[in-house]
């Protein structure tokens, strides 16, 4: 549910936005499905669901359409619960189809945000956790994709240890993300 301040006010944001969100079970999303909301109540953020869109076909996936919405926006959010240290294989498949040719800088001035739910905390990452990494450092082949595409890397937006009943404050402080 988003939070009332932000139904009653529409928020914007200067910068044009598509926000590709994804979820390899969405009848079993809460909070993803919550995040979108969020998203797509900012004026401004284009908000395309992978698997609305595309179901679990990978082979579906319209490069020709995805390359042209990422032309015309400034800004790409990846929006996903981490999946097994990683993206979600739409997301994955989304990347192979409309990136796969992207040369050095294709993408040049863009920027890219990573927004991810996990259920592991700090017993799961960070220095001292059982993998020994921040969440933010698992997208590391997110940054260097950005980065070989011409584009700057923006701080991850992560909630670690997610849970549903923090589900408006991860709306506001995606939304709070998305008007910078």
């Amino acid at each position: 549910m988003i939070p009332i301040s932000h139904a009653q006010n529409r928020d914007k944001t200067t910068i044009k936005t598509l926000v590709i969100v994804s979820h390899p079970y969405p009848e079993r999303s809460v909070l993803t499905k919550g995040l979108q909301e969020a998203a797509e109540s900012v004026e401004g953020v284009t908000v395309r669901n992978l698997e609305s869109l595309y179901g679990f076909d990978t082979r579906r996936i319209n490069g020709d359409t995805e390359r042209q919405l990422m032309r015309e926006h400034t800004r790409v959010v990846f929006l996903f619960p981490t999946h097994w240290f990683n993206i979600t294989p739409m997301m994955k498949a989304w990347l192979n189809e409309t990136w796969g040719s992207v040369g050095p800088g294709l993408w040049q001035g863009k920027e890219m945000l990573m927004v991810s739910t996990a259920a592991g905390g700090a017993s799961t990452y960070g220095p001292d956790g059982r993998i020994g990494v921040t969440l933010a450092d698992v997208f590391l082949p997110m940054k260097a994709s950005a980065l070989h595409a011409g584009m700057t890397w923006l701080s991850p937006l992560v909630f670690e240890s997610a849970s549903n009943d923090r589900l408006p404050s991860y709306q506001s402080q995606l939304i709070e993300r998305l008007k910078q």
